[in-house]
């Protein structure tokens, strides 16, 4: 028998007896760099995409996250007249009815303050002037010392302007228009009837959402995918969500109504005239953290200077409103919010900074809710945790 040997045998032998004897180098997966870096600059493209599309779409989206909330506050009004054997359209229609005439019949009844407020403001226009002047004849007060070296800078302007080239020729001076209160009554017109029609378009939503009951549940569900774990996530995921919903609802409603009857009795103490008003809004504009007390503090001392005219008075009326606000925000809604939401406080505030950024004042007021459904969903996706672990207190 004649034995054949391979003639390569013996280099590749050599080669494997070399890469053993180094332990320590591993194989590296070629590209793998590349790739890493192409992932990254896929995901900041899909964010700043996803940012100019909420941004974009604001108009559209806006009123879909509302809707969900008002549906999410009237359903266990629904569900309780659905167990009354009334079917639940026409238990959606009841309840939206009874809770939009209600605000109206309310709004209606303060119609008067917010007249009597707007019957002030000549007035408190002319207190505002008198408080800044200074009565005595001599020296000048600060305004008419601003006004002169106005004058007089205007003087020395004309000066030094080039003088027209032909003799005779007069200089024409182009004038500012007068300030017209119709054109920003037209606009303000405008803007309420969007306003209004919003709120339609609001309100027709969330009574479809409230009369389909769980069919979106359902649906989700079936759609999350074939396995019975992701159907469990999914029901999870959704089960959190109407938790934290229902709860950051209770607080709100809870510290608002505290805060609206708080300023009422202090403000009705210093005999303010808008008392009950401006309780109503001091509530509404609490549920906007952080900014909401600096707005209610801005507004109680603006009606309180039209009412007084005293600036030791309108110190001592927003000293107040603010030491309300504050208390509140800083005592008790942290501890109702720490415990149904479970977010710190940083990342509160700097998805507050971002939503109000994007959506103005709306993004505040629903900068909570949507964060807290963004935690809901991280804590119950791996590859999500990183970002609930974030947001988490």
């Amino acid at each position: 028998m004649k034995l054949v040997v391979n003639p390569g045998t013996d280099a590749r032998t050599a080669q494997a007896e070399a890469a053993a004897s180094q332990p320590d180098a591993q194989p590296q997966p070629a590209g793998s760099t590349p790739r890493d870096i192409r992932s990254a600059a896929l995901t900041v493209i899909a964010v700043v995409a996803v940012v100019l599309l909420l941004q974009f779409a604001q108009a559209m989206i806006i009123p879909i996250v509302l809707a969900v909330l008002i549906s999410y506050a009237i359903d266990p009004l629904v569900d309780r007249l659905e167990r009354w054997h009334l079917p639940r359209p026409i238990g959606a229609a009841i309840a939206l009815t009874v809770i939009v005439g209600a605000g109206g019949y309310l709004l209606y009844g303060l119609r008067w303050e917010a007249r009597a407020i707007v019957e002030q403001l000549p007035r408190g226009a002319r207190r505002f002037r008198q408080a800044l002047e200074n009565d005595r004849p001599a020296p000048p007060s600060a305004i008419q010392q601003v006004q002169q070296a106005a004058n007089e800078l205007e003087k020395a302007a004309d000066a030094a302007a080039p003088q027209p080239a032909a003799p005779g020729v007069q200089r024409v001076r182009v004038e500012p228009p007068p300030f017209n209160i119709g054109d920003y009554v037209m606009w303000g017109s405008m803007s309420v009837a969007t306003a209004i029609g919003q709120f339609v378009l609001v309100l027709f939503l969330t009574f479809f959402l409230l009369a389909s009951g769980d069919l979106y549940r359902r649906k989700l569900v079936k759609i999350a995918g074939p396995s019975l774990t992701q159907k469990k996530i999914t029901l999870q995921i959704l089960a959190e969500i109407d938790r934290q919903i229902e709860r950051f609802l209770l607080v709100q409603v809870f510290t608002s109504s505290v805060v609206a009857v708080a300023t009422w009795l202090a403000l009705h103490a210093f005999g303010m005239q808008q008392a009950a008003m401006l309780g109503i809004l001091a509530g509404v504009f609490n549920s906007i953290p952080y900014f909401g007390p600096v707005i209610v503090t801005g507004l109680t001392a603006f009606v309180a200077f039209l009412q007084f005219g005293n600036i030791q008075m309108t110190i001592l009326v927003a000293a107040t409103s603010l030491a309300i606000t504050s208390l509140e925000g800083l005592l008790l809604t942290p501890w109702l919010t720490s415990r149904a939401a479970r977010m710190n406080a940083v990342a509160v505030f700097v998805g507050l900074l971002f939503w109000g950024w994007l959506w103005g004042a709306w993004g505040m007021l629903l900068a909570v809710p949507m964060l807290m459904v963004l935690k809901a969903i991280c804590d119950h996706v791996d590859d999500l945790r990183s970002i609930g672990e974030l947001l988490g207190d």
